[in-house]
C-alpha cells in the first residue's frame, strides 16, 4: 500500500474499490426482495509494486479495474455465479481470445484455520464453482491451496502471443466483509440474515487487458476494434473534395475514418497505412470521381476493385456488428 503523512495525519491512496460499494449498500436497510444488488464501476486503485517487477502496461502502480461486487442471497448464488460465466465467455469471445485457462483455487484443507467462514460456507461456495463450471464443459484445474483467505474463487488467465498466462477475469466469493461490515438483509422469516457477497472483474486491470489485447494482435485489430477503421486517399488535388465528401459519408453512418490529403504520392500513402494496420484504404482517382464508386483495398488481401461506396459501407458495418477477425 501507499502510506504517507500529511501535517501528522496518515493517508493511504486507495487499493480497492469494494469498501465504497459496501458503503452504498448499507445506506438503507435492506429486503430479500432487493436481491440480487449488484455495483460496478471503473475504479482506479493502486499498488506500491517494486520497480524490478514493473512491465509496461501489464504491471502497474496505478490502475483501473472493471470492478464489481454482488450481494445476494444463499439460493441466488449459484444463478449469480452462472450468468458471470456467461459475461466472462461472451468477452474472451468477443474479443477473439480462443487460448485461456480456468482456474478453480480452494483452501488448503490442512490449514483451515488460515481462512475465514464457516465450513458449510466453503462447501456451499466450492460447489457453486464447480458447478457453474460443469454445466459449460469447461475444462478447469483445480489449486489447493490457492484461494484467498476470504473465499474461494475462478480465475481466468489468457495466454499471450508468446505463451505467457496472464489473470484478467476473475470471480470470487467473500465471507469476511459481510461479517466485518455488518451485512444484512431481511429475509422472509422477518429476521436479519448476512448476504454472501461476491467479486468480480472481467477485464480486470483495464491496462493490462489493453497490454494483452495489442500482444495478441501484433497491433493489426480487426476492424471493429481498430482506432481507425477507413483512410480515404485522393491520389491529386483535384480529388481531395471528392474524398473528404466520402470521409464525411463514413462519418455519419458512426465509422472512425481519416482523410489522407497531404501533398505526398498515393504509394507512399498506402504504404503508410499499411505500415499503421489500418484495414481499409479506399483510393479516390479521376475515375472513383466520375462513377462515384471507391478503389477498395485490405490490409490482408490487398486491392479488391472499384466499388460502390453504400456497398462498402453496408459490408464493413456487417464485418463490425459481427466482431470479425477478418474480411
Amino acid at each position: 500500500m501507499y502510506v504517507f503523512k500529511i501535517e501528522d495525519e496518515e493517508f493511504v491512496i486507495k487499493r480497492m474499490n469494494c469498501p465504497g460499494h459496501i458503503q452504498i449498500y448499507k445506506n438503507k436497510l435492506r429486503s430479500y426482495r432487493d436481491l440480487p444488488l449488484r455495483f460496478a464501476e471503473f475504479g482506479t486503485v493502486y499498488r506500491y509494486e517494486r520497480s524490478g517487477v514493473l512491465h509496461g502496461l501489464l504491471r502497474v502502480r496505478g490502475f483501473t479495474q472493471d470492478d464489481a461486487h454482488l450481494f445476494c442471497t444463499p439460493e441466488q448464488v449459484y444463478g449469480e455465479i452462472d450468468r458471470l460465466l456467461d459475461l466472462v465467455l461472451f468477452v474472451m469471445k468477443s474479443f477473439g481470445f480462443d487460448k485461456y485457462q480456468v482456474e478453480l483455487s480452494v483452501r488448503d484443507e490442512s490449514k483451515q484455520e488460515k481462512y475465514a467462514g464457516s465450513e458449510e460456507d466453503w462447501q456451499r461456495a466450492e460447489d457453486a464453482l464447480t458447478k457453474a463450471l460443469a454445466g459449460r464443459g469447461i475444462e478447469w484445474t483445480r489449486m489447493e491451496g490457492e484461494a484467498v483467505f476470504y473465499g474461494p474463487k475462478i480465475d481466468v488467465k489468457l495466454i499471450d502471443a508468446i505463451g505467457r498466462t496472464w489473470q484478467l477475469s476473475t470471480v470470487q466469493f467473500d465471507f469476511t466483509l459481510p461479517k466485518r461490515f455488518a451485512l444484512e438483509y431481511i429475509a422472509s422469516d422477518g429476521q436479519p440474515h448476512q448476504p454472501v457477497m461476491l467479486h468480480r472483474a472481467v477485464l480486470g486491470s483495464v491496462e493490462r487487458f489493453m497490454g494483452v489485447l495489442i500482444e495478441h494482435y501484433a497491433g493489426a485489430f480487426p476492424i471493429w476494434l481498430a482506432p481507425v477503421q477507413v483512410v480515404v486517399i485522393p491520389i491529386a488535388e483535384r480529388h481531395q473534395e471528392r474524398a473528404r465528401e466520402v470521409a464525411g459519408r463514413l462519418d455519419q453512418v458512426g465509422l472512425r475514418v481519416e482523410s489522407d490529403d497531404r501533398n505526398e504520392k498515393m504509394g507512399f500513402k498506402i504504404r503508410e497505412a499499411q505500415t499503421k494496420k489500418v484495414p481499409y484504404m479506399l483510393v479516390i482517382g479521376d475515375k472513383e470521381v466520375q462513377s462515384g464508386q471507391v478503389s477498395v483495398r485490405n490490409r490482408f488481401e490487398g486491392d479488391e476493385g472499384a466499388q460502390a461506396l453504400e456497398t462498402f459501407m453496408d459490408r464493413i458495418r456487417g464485418f463490425i456488428e459481427n466482431r470479425s477477425v477478418r474480411p
